[in-house]
C-alpha cells in the first residue's frame, strides 16, 4: 500500500507538499499540484483518515444514540440526520440501545473509543445515558434529541408538546365534537405528558368533560394504539373522536375500528400527531400535527456543529413549532 512519502518520491516534492495539495489547506502552484495528482493517481494512494484525525483531533464523525422503535417517525429524523451530515461533510455512526440502559453505556463509550467528534441522543428519560457517564467527559458536545430536559450544559431540541395537544383536541371541538378520548403515550416520557396536558387545557377551555376511561394510556407503537381503542370502544359511551398521542398509534386506532366495523370518520374521528410519511397514504388520510422531521435533523447537527466551533457558548433550546394538517379523518359532527 503506498504511503504519503512514496507519493512525494515520485512527484518529487516534499511529503508536506503532499499534503497541502491532498488537503487543500495551502496554496501550491498549479504544475506542482498536477504532479502530485498524478503521482496520486498512479500509485492509488489513499490518504488515511486515522492519521489524519489524530493530527487535527477531528474525525469528522457523529455519534447518535437511539432508542429502536416500530414507529416511523423515528426513521424519518434519523434520514434528516443522515442527510445533514453529508451535506455537511460528516459521517454518521449509530447506535442502537434498545431501551437497555446497560447497552446505552456500553454504546456511549463505543463512540468515545471511536473519537466522535460530539454525540446527538435520541432515547427516552428511562433509558439515557447516566450522568456519570457523561461527566467523564465534559468537553464532547452533545444535543437531546428526545425534547426532555437533561441536566448539565447540554443543548436540546424539544418539540412544543403542550401547544401541540392543544391545536389537536381545539380543531376536534371545533368540527363539533364534544365527547372525545385521548391516548397517550408512556406518561413517563414528558412529550406524552405534555400533549396529554395539552388536551385536557383545550377541553377545560371549551367546558367539555372528560368522561371516565376517557384517557387511556399507550406506548406510541401501533399495537399501544389498537390496545388502547379496544378498551375505548368497551366504554358505555364510547368517544365520537380520539387524539392518538401519535400517528403510530393512530395506526393501531384504524385497525381496531375496522376489526368492529367502524369507519372513520364517519362512526369515529381519528386525530394523530407527528405527520409521519404513512399517515398521507391511510384511508382515510390521517388529520394529524406535524412535525419539521427533516428540519428537526438540520437543526440537531447544526446545533451540534455550533458547540464543536463554540464550546464556551451557553447552551441552547431550541423548540419546533407543530402545525395543524388537516386531512378527512376528522369529518364535521352532526350529532348521534
Amino acid at each position: 500500500m503506498a504511503t504519503m512519502k512514496d507519493v512525494a518520491r515520485l512527484a518529487g516534492v516534499s511529503t508536506s507538499t503532499v499534503s497541502h495539495v491532498i488537503n487543500k489547506n495551502r496554496f501550491v502552484s498549479e504544475s506542482i499540484a498536477d504532479k502530485v495528482n498524478a503521482a496520486v493517481e498512479q500509485l492509488n494512494y489513499a490518504p488515511s483518515a486515522l492519521a489524519r484525525s489524530l493530527k487535527l483531533n477531528q474525525t469528522r464523525t457523529l455519534g447518535m444514540l437511539l432508542t429502536a422503535s416500530s414507529n416511523p417517525f423515528y426513521s424519518e429524523v434519523v434520514r434528516g440526520v443522515e442527510r445533514s451530515c453529508y451535506e455537511r461533510g460528516y459521517s454518521l455512526i449509530l447506535c442502537n440501545t434498545d431501551n437497555d440502559a446497560e447497552r446505552m453505556n456500553r454504546s456511549l463509550e463505543t463512540l468515545l473509543q471511536k473519537r466522535v467528534d460530539g454525540l446527538l441522543i435520541m432515547c427516552t428519560e428511562n433509558h439515557r445515558p447516566s450522568k456519570e457517564a457523561i461527566s467523564r467527559y465534559p468537553s464532547l458536545p452533545i444535543v437531546m434529541m428526545d425534547w426532555s430536559p437533561f441536566d448539565g450544559a447540554i443543548d436540546i431540541i424539544q418539540d412544543n408538546a403542550l401547544l401541540g395537544g392543544e391545536m389537536a383536541t381545539e380543531y376536534l371541538i371545533r368540527q363539533g365534537y364534544q365527547r372525545i378520548a385521548c391516548i397517550t403515550g408512556p406518561l413517563d416520557k414528558t412529550t406524552a405528558q405534555e400533549r396529554l396536558s395539552g388536551y385536557r387545557q383545550a377541553m377545560n377551555k371549551a367546558s367539555l368533560d372528560i368522561l371516565p376511561g376517557y384517557e387511556v394510556s399507550g406506548d406510541f407503537e401501533f399495537e399501544g394504539g389498537l390496545a388502547a381503542m379496544q378498551e375505548l370502544l368497551a366504554l358505555p359511551e364510547p368517544p365520537h373522536a380520539v387524539f392518538a398521542g401519535n400517528d403510530a398509534m393512530a395506526v393501531g386506532v384504524y385497525q381496531a375500528l375496522y376489526q368492529r366495523g367502524l369507519r372513520v370518520p364517519d362512526d369515529v374521528a381519528v386525530m394523530g400527531y407527528d405527520d409521519i410519511q404513512l399517515a398521507q397514504y391511510m384511508m382515510p388520510p390521517l388529520t394529524t400535527i406535524h412535525q419539521p422531521k427533516d428540519s428537526l435533523g438540520e437543526l440537531a447537527i447544526d446545533a451540534l456543529l455550533h458547540r464543536l466551533q463554540n464550546p464556551d457558548s451557553e447552551p441552547q433550546v431550541l423548540v419546533l413549532t407543530p402545525e395543524l394538517v388537516v386531512r378527512q379523518s376528522v369529518g364535521l359532527f352532526i350529532g348521534k
